[in-house]
C-alpha cells in the first residue's frame, strides 16, 4: 500500500489518469441515483433491486449487439440505449402495478424486504436467461494514449451521453406538466391529490422512469465496464451511498456525490488494491449513515 502511495506522489499523472475514470465511471453512478432519488423522494421506497435494474439494461445492450440472440440483425450496443430505456420504462410501470403499489405507504421494512426479494428474483431470470458469466458489449472504439495517460473514447462517450440524458430528465423534471405533478406529489401527496393530479398515475410513471434511467446507465455501464446477473447488489448500495450522502431532491448533490464515489473508488482500488474496492463502497455506506446519524441527532437536540 505504501508502495502504491509513492507511485502517486512520484507519478503525477496517475493522479490524473485515476481522477478522469474516476469522473467517467461516476458520471453514470450519479444517473442511476437520481433515479433512486426520484423513486425515494416521491413515494417513499428504497429500492433495493435498483442495481439489477442496471444490469437489465446492460444485458439488453449486450444481447442486441450479440449474433448468438440477433443473428443477422445484431446492432451496436448504443444503438441498444433507446431500446433499453422504452423497454425498461414499460418493465418498470408492469412493476409498479404488480409489486411497488402495494408499498407505497408502508415501513421502511416491508419496503426492504420485497424490493430485496424482487432483486432476487431479477438476478436467478438473469442467470438463467444469459448465464452466470462476466459479459461486455464490445463498442469497437478505440483507446488513446498520451504518455502514461490513457483514455478510451467509450468512457468519453458514455459521459457525453449521460450529460445529455442528465440534461432531458432535468428539462422534463422543470418543464413538463408530469415533471411538475412528480414534483407537487413529492412535496405533499394530499395536497397534490386535492389539487385534481393523479398521484397513482404519478407514482407509476415515476417508477418506470426510474427503470428508464437504470436501463440506460446500465447500458453505458455494459461498453466501459462488465455485466453480470449478480453484479445489481454493489450498484444498489453505490446508489444508496450517493443518494444518502446527496439528500433528496438535490440534484447538484448527487452529481457530486457520484463523481466523488468514483474517484474514491478508483484511488483506493489502486492503493489498497481491486479486491477491496467493493469493500470501500460498504464502507462509505455505513461512513455516510453514521455521519447522517449524528447530524439528526444535533438537529433534534436544537429544537429541544
Amino acid at each position: 500500500m505504501l508502495g502504491n502511495i509513492q507511485l502517486l506522489l512520484q507519478i503525477p499523472l496517475l493522479n490524473v489518469q485515476l481522477l478522469l475514470d474516476g469522473i467517467f465511471i461516476g458520471a453514470i453512478f450519479a444517473l442511476a441515483a437520481y433515479g433512486l432519488a426520484l423513486v425515494w423522494g416521491v413515494m417513499n421506497v428504497k429500492n433495493l433491486a435498483q442495481g439489477d435494474f442496471v444490469m437489465m439494461g446492460g444485458y439488453i445492450a449486450w444481447a442486441l449487439s450479440n449474433p448468438k440472440y440477433m443473428g443477422d440483425y445484431a446492432v451496436h450496443p448504443i444503438v441498444g440505449l433507446p431500446v433499453a430505456i422504452v423497454l425498461m420504462f414499460g418493465f418498470g410501470w408492469f412493476i409498479y402495478r404488480l409489486i411497488i403499489r402495494r408499498l407505497v405507504g408502508k415501513d421502511l421494512f416491508t419496503t426492504l424486504l420485497a424490493t430485496f426479494g424482487l432483486a432476487i428474483v431479477l438476478q436467478q431470470l438473469l442467470n438463467q436467461m444469459f448465464g452466470p458469466e462476466v459479459q461486455v458489449a464490445e463498442s469497437g472504439f478505440q483507446t488513446r494514449t498520451w504518455g502514461l495517460l490513457t483514455v478510451a473514447d467509450i468512457k468519453f462517450i458514455a459521459f457525453v451521453l449521460m450529460a445529455i440524458l442528465a440534461a432531458i430528465v432535468i428539462t422534463f423534471m422543470k418543464y413538463s406538466r408530469m415533471g411538475q405533478a412528480i414534483r407537487a406529489t413529492a412535496q405533499d401527496p394530499r395536497a397534490a391529490k386535492v389539487m385534481g393530479i393523479d398521484t397513482e398515475n404519478v407514482y407509476a410513471f415515476t417508477f418506470a422512469l426510474n427503470a428508464a434511467i437504470c436501463g440506460a446507465a446500465g447500458v453505458l455501464i455494459s461498453m466501459i465496464w462488465v455485466i453480470q446477473p449478480f453484479f445489481g447488489l454493489a450498484y444498489s448500495i453505490r446508489c444508496f451511498v450517493i443518494v444518502t450522502a446527496a439528500g433528496l431532491g438535490n440534484l447538484p448533490g448527487v452529481i457530486i456525490a457520484g463523481l466523488g464515489l468514483g474517484v474514491i473508488e478508483q484511488y483506493g482500488g489502486f492503493v489498497l488494491g481491486a479486491e477491496y474496492q467493493q469493500a470501500m463502497v460498504v464502507s462509505m455506506l455505513v461512513l455516510v449513515l453514521i455521519v447522517r446519524q449524528i447530524q439528526q441527532s444535533r438537529q433534534r437536540q436544537a429544537v429541544i
